[in-house]
């Protein structure tokens, strides 16, 4: 088979791909980045240049879906992070019946988003709650949680720990197995034990696992949406007012696309420099089995 006759093949298969990549992500990001210029309400459509932009920019609520969601991710991330981290490491443990916690844990990332939300309302709830209960059976008085701005975000980040069992915890178990076990039995023979093989073994082998969950976590916590949604509305008082969810509420309840498409594309340009970012700062942190830095 001739080159030009491969090459004709290799377009031929790939070309649903193409397609569907054309039809329906470049296509509607083309579209957005036109339509953030614009005034359009679904009946109306007019170009109005940077206004969309630059109404945002001396919007107080824009500001503060902004700094709710900068605040759950400064937490939430790091949080999640070393809490599948944890996990992993006690589900690598060479013990019997290990696949069965393996999928234990894993279970409760199989439920769906808005169950979870139900759920986790109900264990916040201030009176029927069992968090609550739990908590005066120690004979403390528990908040009102969902209900209260000083504590409803505070809310939405413990409950992002629910999802710490499942695919990064998959991620950073791969990412464990991975390590050779020479090296191990290598430092115990210099008399290296527990945290010293971990520190200086352990987190250097893992460290690109961890650049990777670290970078999707980023993006997936900036794009948090359901359960603020369905948990609080964004409120009380804005305090859980999440920046998709007030994309949301431009888009679809007040059918302002124009702005929303704005909103879209900050987001996009927050989201590129926070991984610009951490590409640059990968070099001095992730390691490679071969001794190079990435």
């Amino acid at each position: 088979m001739s080159e030009r006759t491969s090459s004709r093949w290799g377009l031929a298969l790939i070309s649903p791909w193409l397609l569907g990549f054309l039809i329906f992500t470049a296509g509607p990001m083309l579209a957005s980045l036109y339509l953030s210029f614009c005034k359009y309400d679904l009946h109306t459509l007019s170009f109005v240049g940077a206004k969309n932009y630059d109404v945002l920019l001396h919007e107080p609520r824009f500001w503060k879906s902004l700094s709710n969601t900068a605040i759950y991710v400064l937490f939430a991330v790091p949080l999640g992070l070393t809490g599948s981290l944890l996990i992993a490491v006690l589900l690598n443990q060479k013990v019997k019946a290990i696949p069965i916690f393996r999928t234990l844990f894993y279970l409760p990332s199989l439920v769906p988003a808005v169950a979870s939300s139900l759920v986790w309302a109900w264990v916040f709830h201030p009176d029927a709650g069992i968090l609550n209960f739990a908590l005066s059976k120690l004979g403390i008085q528990g908040p009102k949680w969902l209900q209260d701005p000083k504590t409803a975000l505070t809310s939405l980040i413990i409950m992002s720990l629910w999802g710490i069992g499942g695919g990064r915890m998959l991620i950073f178990l791969a990412g464990l197995q991975g390590i050779s076990d020479e090296l191990y039995e290598a430092a115990q023979l210099d008399g290296a034990k527990g945290w010293t093989c971990f520190r200086h073994i352990t987190l250097p082998m893992l460290s690109p696992t961890i650049f990777f969950n670290l970078i999707l976590g980023i993006i997936g916590s900036f794009q948090v949406f359901t359960s603020a949604y369905i948990m609080t509305g964004g409120g009380p008082n804005d305090s859980t007012l999440m920046y998709v969810l007030y994309l949301y509420n431009n888009a679809f309840r007040e059918f302002k696309l124009g702005k929303a498409s704005a909103m879209a594309w900050i987001l996009f340009i927050i989201l590129l420099g926070f991984t610009i970012v951490q590409f640059k700062n990968a070099s001095k942190w992730v390691y490679y089995e071969g001794g190079d830095k990435e």
